[in-house]
Order: C-alpha cells, then sequence, then structure tokens
C-alpha cells in the first residue's frame, strides 16, 4: 500500500544514479520525534525521505512509524548517522548494523558519517576518518548502505577523504539557511559531484522573524517557513525541516506551488552572515 493526499516530491539523481527526494522529514534528540507526525507526514504529505541517526535515539521509533504507515520499503529514502564514538575498523559495520536492525530494515539508502571530529586516543582526525571511510565503502559494495556520505564536512575534509579513499561521498550534509549559505561549500560539492543536503532551513526559527522574510512571506501568501524551504530548495539543496507538528509538517510540504522570484532569491542569499545555530566544524582539522 503506497497511498497519500500531499504532493509529488522532486528528486535529486546522486551519482550512482540513485534518486533522493528533494525534501524530506528530519528527526532529532530532546523531543524532535513524535511518532504521530511522523505517520502523519507518510500517509498524508507525500513524504518518502525521512533523516534520522543513532543520536537521536529514535531509529527503534521509525521502524513502528514506518510499519503503521504500511509505506513500501523500496518507496522510502531513509538516511541515519554514524556517530563519532563508534568510528574505526573494529566498530562501524556492526554500529551501521545495529542501526538497520533498529529501523527493521536490511538496509539504509544513505549512511552518514555525522561529524568530522573523530576524538581517537593515538589517531588523528584524518586517520581515523579515512579509516572509518573505508569501513563505509565496503558496506557501500555489499549493499548495505545504497549510498554513503558525511555530514558537516568542509572542503579540508572533503579533499583529504579525497586523497585517501577511493568512493568520493555521494552526499555532505551541513547546516543551510539564510543566515548560513556555505556558497564555496555548496560550489566544491558540486563540482565533484557531491549532492549537498542542508539541515535548519529555518535557523532553528530564528530566519521566521526577520522582516525581509515576514515580507515576502505577505507577498506569496505563505508562511516565512515556506519562504526558507522554497528559497534552500530553488538553490538545488535537498532540504530537511524538522517538526513534530502535524499542521508545520504539511505546511512545509506546501512549497512547490509557487517558485520565489531571482530577485528575492538574491535578497535572501544576501542575509549570509555566517551565522551557526548548529555545531561549527571549522576548527576541527
Amino acid at each position: 500500500m503506497d497511498t497519500f493526499a500531499g504532493p509529488i516530491i522532486p528528486s535529486v539523481e546522486l551519482v550512482n544514479g540513485l534518486k533522493i527526494p528533494i525534501l524530506g522529514l528530519g528527526t532529532s534528540h530532546h523531543g524532535g520525534y513524535s511518532h504521530s507526525s511522523v505517520v502523519y507526514a507518510l500517509k498524508e504529505c507525500g513524504i518518502r525521505h525521512i533523516d534520522t541517526a543513532k543520536r537521536y535515539g529514535c531509529e527503534s521509533h521509525l521502524k513502528k512509524a514506518i510499519e503503521e504507515s504500511r509505506i513500501n520499503r523500496e518507496d522510502l529514502w531513509l538516511t541515519t548517522k554514524l556517530w563519532p564514538g563508534d568510528y574505526g575498523c573494529e566498530t562501524t559495520k556492526a554500529a551501521c548494523l545495529e542501526s538497520c536492525k533498529r529501523l527493521g530494515v536490511d538496509y539504509v539508502d544513505l549512511y552518514l558519517m555525522h561529524w568530522p571530529d573523530g576524538n581517537a586516543l593515538g589517531k588523528t582526525n584524518r586517520e581515523l576518518r579515512a579509516e572509518t571511510w573505508q569501513v563505509l565503502e565496503e558496506l557501500y559494495d555489499e549493499g548495505i548502505c545504497r549510498s554513503i556520505g558525511v555530514s558537516n564536512f568542509l572542503i579540508s575534509h572533503l579533499e583529504q577523504l579525497k586523497e585517501d579513499c577511493d568512493i568520493i561521498p555521494h552526499v555532505n550534509q551541513a547546516e543551510y539557511h539564510p543566515f548560513q549559505r556555505p556558497q564555496e561549500l555548496v560550489d566544491y560539492c558540486r563540482s565533484h559531484g557531491i549532492v549537498f543536503e542542508g539541515y535548519c532551513p529555518l535557523a532553528k526559527g530564528q530566519a521566521l522573524s526577520h522582516p525581509d522574510i515576514i515580507k515576502m512571506s505577505e507577498k506569496y501568501n505563505c508562511s516565512p517557513s515556506q519562504i526558507c524551504i522554497r528559497w534552500s530548495i530553488q538553490n538545488g539543496v535537498v532540504t530537511i525541516p524538522k517538526s513534530t507538528k502535524k499542521e508545520r509538517i504539511w505546511e512545509n510540504c506546501q512549497v512547490f506551488q509557487f517558485s520565489l522570484t531571482e530577485d528575492d532569491i538574491a535578497v535572501l542569499n544576501g542575509m549570509h552572515e555566517g551565522l551557526h545555530v548548529s555545531w561549527d566544524p571549522s576548527n576541527i582539522e
């Protein structure tokens, strides 16, 4: 069974030919999960892309929500992430298989290294990243991970990985909103065949009170959150807003019926000020 009353969500093609929906539903720890809202997103809003992580502690809850939604596995895109505490050749594969078990699946569509800092005694971050990525390459070859990528990696981290390993990440997920638009990183990813995926598209709510964004929401007869999400999508970024409220999830999915003008895109692009509302990886070697 695979029926819903929401929009058809476009996809972005990865270098390996897989297609990731350009809009997904993010989850998180500290109250960032609602069972009924995830079921609602899947059944009523057309969401087929869910982003989670071991760190968030909701993989097993997602298993129940997916089962309840009765959406076919092959119609879902499931992303989860490897926590730095599990980095290394001895622990990475087991952590991935445990995530699959908690999610109730035989494979994940995308598996990400969650953070460039490994904090391993006796090893540099670069050594640990390379060692861990080589295991992800094996998981990819085995089909346990249909695609592999990284999260919060900067150009320097990606350059090192390119030198140390065989497979270029399929995806790099990083903070992306009007106040944090790392265009140099986006351009680097695109020039190397890496799909850029953005989280915190609303800057954890801070963007919703900006007067220019409010003015645009009035112009387009939509919400400030829809302006931010539409801007991100029009910039070609895979976007994963997070909400536990059904009405917000529905609202966040209604962004394919309008387009922002080039002038308004330029205004939003010009708001970049380097603000991080989440982790800042700038000081990680």
